[in-house]
């Protein structure tokens, strides 16, 4: 089992690029970008672009790597086993979500079926309302 702590990955093997790319197909997956889900994780979209690069000198934290995982309604250590190479629980026992097309088809579990269970994304929750409210006071402010 993977210990999640708040400090940087410390491992002789890891594998970035298998992060990248599991994270970017999980955004086509479940159709969300990056502002959204930067939004969702509580991270920048700065670091998001990192992760999903894959490669440079800059390394996330193990907190970041959580509540990203979190975000894309994965396990809080998902992104933290692919980095290290340790086997994933079945993808197929995720939850889905309804298809907000409305077409009848679930959808892979993802960023709109996360509950708020951590002060990461419940901080990312507050951010989005403190970022709706301050564009409604634009638009209500005179001019």
């Amino acid at each position: 089992m993977v210990r999640i702590g708040d400090g940087p990955v410390t491992a002789g093997r890891e594998d970035w690029r298998a992060v990248a790319a599991a994270l970017n197909v999980r955004m086509a997956t479940c159709r969300v970008g990056q502002q959204e889900l930067a939004d969702l994780a509580g991270v920048s979209v700065a670091t998001l672009r990192v992760l999903q690069r894959g490669g440079g000198g800059r390394r996330a934290q193990n907190a970041t790597l959580a509540a990203v995982s979190r975000a894309l309604g994965w396990s809080s250590d998902h992104l933290l086993r692919v980095l290290l190479g340790e086997p994933l629980p079945d993808p197929g026992r995720e939850p889905a979500w309804p298809d907000p097309a409305g077409s009848g088809e679930a959808e892979p579990a993802g960023p709109r079926d996360s509950a708020p269970d951590t002060q990461a994304e419940i901080l990312a929750v507050l951010r989005r309302i403190e970022q709706h409210v301050e564009g409604i006071a634009r638009h209500v402010a005179p001019a």
